[in-house]
C-alpha cells in the first residue's frame, strides 16, 4: 500500500470513531486546617473505638484493670456516644425540617411541624413531644460542642482561639454530609435547603 493511501485509511477510520464526552469533577482539596481538625477528630473517634473494644480479660484469662484516662478523655468518650445514639432521631428531626446544620458546627431547631410529615414517618414522628426533642437536641449540641474543644486540646497547633475555625470546619462537614432537602446555613448566615 502506498502512504498515501495508508493515511487515508487512518482518517477515515478516525472519522467514524466518536469520542465520549467526559465529565470531570473536581472536588476541592482539603484546606490544612481541615485536615488537622479531621486528623484530631478521627484519633478521637479511633480512641472510643479503642474503649468500647477493651477487653476485661486477658489471653490467659487474667483480669486486667482499664489504662486510667482524664477527665476529659472520658468528657469526649460520652460526647461522641451522645452523638452516635442521637444520629437516628437527628437524622430523622433533619428529615422533617425540624433542625438543620448551622454554620457553626451545631443544630439549630425549626418549627416542629407535625402536619406535613410525610405518610411513612407520621408514626414516628408523632412520638415525639417538644421536650423530648429540646432534650435530644440539647444533649447533641452540648456534646458536640464538648468534640471541638476538645479537637483544640489534643492538636499542639490550636488554641481556644482557633474555636471559631474549628467551628467553621465541622460546619462545613456537616453541610457536606447534608443529605438533599435538609436544612444548611452556609457561611454567610443564610440558611438554604440543600
Amino acid at each position: 500500500m502506498k502512504p498515501h493511501y495508508i493515511t487515508l485509511l487512518v482518517l477515515l477510520f478516525l472519522a467514524g470513531c466518536t469520542l465520549a464526552e467526559v465529565n470531570v469533577n473536581v472536588l476541592s482539596e482539603r484546606t490544612a486546617l481541615e485536615n488537622q481538625v479531621l486528623g484530631s477528630y478521627n484519633s478521637l473517634d479511633q480512641d472510643v473505638l479503642l474503649v468500647a473494644s477493651v477487653r476485661g480479660v486477658d489471653s490467659q484469662g487474667r483480669i486486667q484493670s482499664q489504662q486510667e484516662r482524664s477527665q476529659e478523655h472520658k468528657d469526649v468518650v460520652e460526647s461522641m456516644q451522645v452523638i452516635a445514639f442521637h444520629a437516628d432521631d437527628v437524622d430523622l428531626f433533619k428529615q422533617l425540617g425540624w433542625v438543620g446544620e448551622n454554620n457553626q458546627g451545631l443544630l439549630t431547631p425549626f418549627v416542629m411541624d407535625k402536619t406535613n410529615v410525610p405518610q411513612d414517618l407520621k408514626e414516628t414522628a408523632a412520638r415525639y413531644g417538644k421536650d423530648e426533642f429540646n432534650s435530644i437536641l440539647e444533649e447533641v449540641n452540648s456534646a458536640r460542642e464538648v468534640v471541638m474543644r476538645r479537637v483544640v486540646e489534643i492538636n499542639d497547633n490550636f488554641t481556644i482561639n482557633d474555636l471559631p475555625q474549628i467551628r467553621a470546619v465541622f460546619a462545613k462537614i456537616n453541610r457536606e454530609n447534608a443529605l438533599r432537602g435538609e436544612r444548611i446555613q452556609n457561611e454567610d448566615g443564610v440558611w438554604t435547603v440543600k
